[in-house]
């Protein structure tokens, strides 16, 4: 029962009472009774007309409640005859009008948002309070493929929760696995250099924003754009080249010197002359080992642009494997290549291609014979996908376990006495050739070296252009 109805009761039950009560004046004061059933009446009315002006706060107090519940913060409730309710109304009405602006505020706000994540280049996501994925910006579905992911962790996909797209290959999918346990081990507040098994390079944060009252946390990804990389470049050119001229001119005048002492060596002793030369030939021996160490760094950032010409895959492979050959074979490593004679002629720099296919198979034949348990293979095929030729070299030697997503970082080597820039060459060779490339476990016990080449670049057998 409603508090009004409670009020109407007891308001009506206590007249009734009275009424009885009054009753009894009827046959021995008449008059009297007339007057208590008159002034009765007349409380029973003002009652009643003073229990509708109580109540009357909570009725405007009920309305306010059913326009919040409805979220009808455009409406306003009707100003009272009462100058006493009047305030009140006035009061709901201003707090109607101030949800009203706020939520506008905040619609604005979001839409402005849900735009600016829609056009920014950078791949962002948004956890909840359980660090679920939340939202997502086309730039991060794009880049990870993730299909459903509002409701799900990042680590969903690692244990196979849940499903990425199914319009993704292999290649793409092993890449996006290994960029989002990457991004998922990502500790709060830091940022990190992200590198795929296709070499592409991301620069990636994790923050957190508070959401009423309580902190979620959110991640962005930022490929590195060709710019950047160009300026990582020149930065590592410009290092290279000041320490390659301080090394030169010391292993110039060195040089000279040691050759004048070696002049010297018949004026001594014929004993002391043996000592005398071997030290100065051990030393002028380091001194041209210093020199070929500086000269393999400059030899990348003094790499030529591509003379592009028709040149055949097939015969660029076959050179390459006839000089590995006897070493394989010395060393046990079979060694196997899938020619495909319909791959027509690529527009290639070959003298570049042939060093950086060169280093290719060097790496593979390294990796394998590093394992020293014997034998091991290196499978290298040439295929035509129909849009593009693919050049894979595929080995046993399974060193990307100990590189992780650093084979393609400059200077980094798994190596010993390695000087990390074998791949570096490489990339920098295939990216101005146009081409796409990855490097990433193909099983248990392989490591797979995949090269695409555009087909824009194809020649036709007779050497024209399609």
């Amino acid at each position: 029962m409603s508090l009004r109805a409670r009020l109407l009761a007891y308001l009506a039950g206590l007249h009734l009472v009275l009424f009885g009560l009054v009753a009894l004046l009827w046959h021995a004061e008449p008059v009297r009774f007339i007057a208590a059933e008159a002034g009765l009446l007349a409380s029973l009315v003002g009652g009643f007309f003073l229990l509708r002006q109580a109540l009357e706060p909570l009725s405007y107090t009920r309305r306010f409640r059913d326009l919040l519940q409805d979220q009808q913060y455009a409406n306003r409730l009707t100003p009272a005859r009462d100058p006493g309710l009047d305030e009140l109304v006035s009061l709901f009405n201003t707090l109607l009008a101030t949800l009203h602006r706020e939520r506008l505020e905040i619609g604005e706000q979001q839409g402005f948002l849900n735009r600016l994540l829609e056009a920014t280049p950078s791949a962002v996501l948004v956890f909840d309070f359980d660090r679920r994925v939340s939202l997502l910006n086309a730039s991060a579905a794009t880049l990870l493929g993730l299909e459903h992911p509002q409701g799900q962790p990042l680590a969903a996909w690692l244990d196979g929760r849940a499903r990425l797209s199914g319009a993704m290959d292999e290649r793409t999918r092993a890449r996006s696995l290994d960029l989002i346990a990457q991004l998922d081990a990502l500790p709060l507040g830091e940022r990190r250099l992200l590198t795929d098994p296709e070499g592409r390079r991301f620069r990636a944060q994790r923050g957190q924003f508070y959401d009423r009252g309580f902190a979620r946390e959110f991640v962005m990804v930022e490929e590195l754009t060709a710019e950047l990389e160009s300026s990582e470049r020149a930065a590592y050119e410009k290092l290279i080249r000041v320490l390659a001229h301080e090394v030169n001119n010391t292993v110039a005048a060195t040089g000279s010197v040691l050759e004048s002492l070696l002049f010297y060596a018949k004026q001594l002793a014929p004993r002391d002359a043996d000592d005398f030369t071997t030290a100065v030939v051990a030393v002028r021996r380091r001194n041209v080992s210093l020199g070929e160490f500086i000269e393999r760094f400059t030899r990348v950032v003094k790499m030529p642009e591509p003379e592009l010409r028709p040149v055949s895959l097939k015969e660029v492979m076959d050179d390459i494997l006839w000089l590995n050959r006897e070493q394989c074979n010395a060393r046990g490593i079979a060694l196997e290549w899938s020619r495909c004679d319909s791959v027509p002629p690529q527009q290639v720099d070959r003298q570049l291609l042939e060093q950086a296919l060169l280093n290719v198979v060097k790496n593979a034949v390294e990796a394998v014979d590093a394992r020293g348990a014997g034998g091991g293979f290196i499978r290298i095929a040439l295929a035509d996908e129909g849009e593009r030729v693919r050049l894979s070299v595929t080995d046993s030697g399974r060193q990307l376990a100990a590189a992780g997503n650093h084979v393609f970082t400059p200077f980094f080597s798994t190596k010993k006495g390695g000087q990390g820039i074998g791949l570096m060459f490489v990339r920098e060779v295939l990216n101005r050739h146009g081409c796409t490339f990855s490097l990433a476990p193909d099983a248990d016990s392989e490591t797979r070296f995949d090269i695409w080449f555009p087909a824009a670049r194809g020649l036709s057998p007779q050497g024209t252009a399609h």
